[in-house]
């Protein structure tokens, strides 16, 4: 009796657990499907917009027949995040009439409402693609709006806004280096100076306080615009950067100081050359390869014969191949006293200067 029992009891056992796979298995059945439909769906659509921006930018939408078709779908939520975001990578894409094109049927369909909505939302790559599509649009009314997001706590959200702000206003939506606390990645850095264009003639001050800054990577950034606008008059302001605490900072104001290059340049990177980290002094070798500045010579050849550190004496004989001294260095690399790691180097100086 109790054995009947105990099979009975495993079998129903048996019976829910295989319920239980099977119905496992038609919830994921019914998630692919659902997933393939919406796969379909999108490629479907995805062909719908990209068609009608191709004929828009071709022919104008004034010179194209009515398409029923698209403007049913046009009223589907989905539809039209999914135009909205093909008008975003589209506007990349293009430039001039084109462009214009694109932006005319942004508004023909009023799509900046839905951008905006996506402002409004709690999920970041939400918001931050709201930013992306209107600063694309240049929807210039969202501008006080994205400015609050400038200091959101995600990166993502934080660098569009800061995009958005800079290509609406140029120089001007740079403010928010005053304050910002966070690090400006390098590619920031690229698309932040790729959206100026020009600088305004009373800029000096802002520039002054952004290289004080106690954000490494504002003064890195703000070095890059001197750079980018060769803005000669902040030339000795500069210079008191090679006593940063940051070396990537020094390392970028030397190469900022090639870029604004006078005649005492090499004397004064000579002359702090000794109190620098290693990383800076080759920084300062590499400069006077590309300045080739005759000054530099015998500097040049001290640092190849005295130097402990291989790294340096590499970067000095490149700097005298640079300034044709090419016979110097046959001399030195034949010379009985001359080590074996120095005849290499020279060698591989040599070699690189016929390549």
């Amino acid at each position: 009796m109790f054995l009947t029992t105990s099979v009975h009891f495993l079998f129903l056992v048996f019976l829910g657990m295989l319920s239980l796979v099977l119905l496992l298995i038609i919830v994921v059945l019914i998630y692919s499907f659902y997933q393939y439909r919406e796969s379909v769906q999108s490629f479907r659509w995805s062909e719908l917009i990209n068609k009608k921006i191709s004929e828009v930018i071709v022919y104008g939408e004034e010179e194209m027949p009515a398409d029923t078709n698209f403007s049913v779908t046009s009223g589907s939520p989905s539809f039209r995040n999914l135009f909205l975001q093909k008008l975003a990578e589209s506007e990349k894409k293009f430039s001039g009439a084109a462009q214009n094109k694109i932006k005319d049927l942004f508004r023909e369909y009023g799509l900046q409402e839905e951008a905006l909505k996506k402002l409004n939302q709690k999920k970041e790559h939400i918001i931050a693609g709201g930013i992306q599509e209107l600063t694309a649009m240049h929807v210039e009314e969202a501008l006080p709006k994205i400015s609050t997001f400038l200091t959101h706590p995600s990166t993502q959200v934080y660098q569009e806004a800061q995009y958005a702000m800079v290509n609406f206003k140029g120089f001007e939506g740079l403010h928010f280096l005053n304050s910002i606390s966070s690090i400006i990645s390098e590619w920031q850095q690229l698309r932040l100076l790729i959206s100026i264009n020009n600088i305004p003639e009373n800029s000096g001050d802002d520039i002054k306080n952004w290289m004080k800054s106690s954000n490494e990577s504002v003064v890195i950034f703000t070095l890059k615009l001197l750079r980018k606008f060769q803005i000669l008059s902040l030339y000795s302001t500069v210079i008191d950067l090679l006593d940063h605490s940051s070396v990537d900072v020094r390392i970028q104001t030397v190469q900022t100081l090639l870029s604004l290059e006078n005649s005492s340049t090499i004397a004064h990177l000579m002359e702090i050359y000794p109190d620098q980290p290693v990383e800076v002094q080759k920084e300062i070798l590499k400069v006077m390869k590309k300045s080739k500045d005759q000054y530099s010579t015998d500097f040049l050849k001290d640092q190849l014969l005295n130097n402990q550190d291989s790294g340096i004496k590499v970067h000095a004989a490149e700097a005298l191949c640079a300034l044709e001294q090419q016979e110097y260095l046959a001399e030195i690399a034949q010379k009985e006293t001359s080590s074996e790691e120095l005849i290499q180097i020279i060698k591989y100086a040599l070699q690189e200067k016929v390549c």
